[in-house]
């Protein structure tokens, strides 16, 4: 019995289109770079929120939307990653769990 993933674009894949389905060796590498690339992302998100409040600290920019905006995606995208991993955690100790 062959089973397949859901390759159908749903889920993750519209939030972060550019860590769509990995096609890599094994399971483990593309999870591997799945969760390296989650990772980068947010990096990249929390590294332009802290730049925007520096640049609305230091007077250059004057839109707090903007701003405001920013760290509501850095938040958001933050919040995702811990449950992405909090997930990933309680399914290997589930399978941990697992009599064989």
């Amino acid at each position: 019995m062959d089973i397949q993933g859901i390759e159908g674009g749903i889920g993750i894949t519209k939030a972060f289109p550019e860590l769509g389905a990995a096609k890599a060796a094994g399971p483990a590498d593309g999870a591997g770079k799945f969760f390296s690339e989650l990772v980068s992302k947010v990096n990249d998100l929390q590294i332009q929120s802290d730049k925007s409040i520096q640049s609305l600290a230091s007077g250059e920019n004057k839109n707090l939307h903007e701003v405001m905006i920013s760290m509501e995606k850095a938040s958001i995208s933050f919040q995702f990653m811990s449950s992405v991993r909090n997930k990933a955690l309680e399914a290997y100790q589930e399978v941990m769990r697992m009599q064989v």
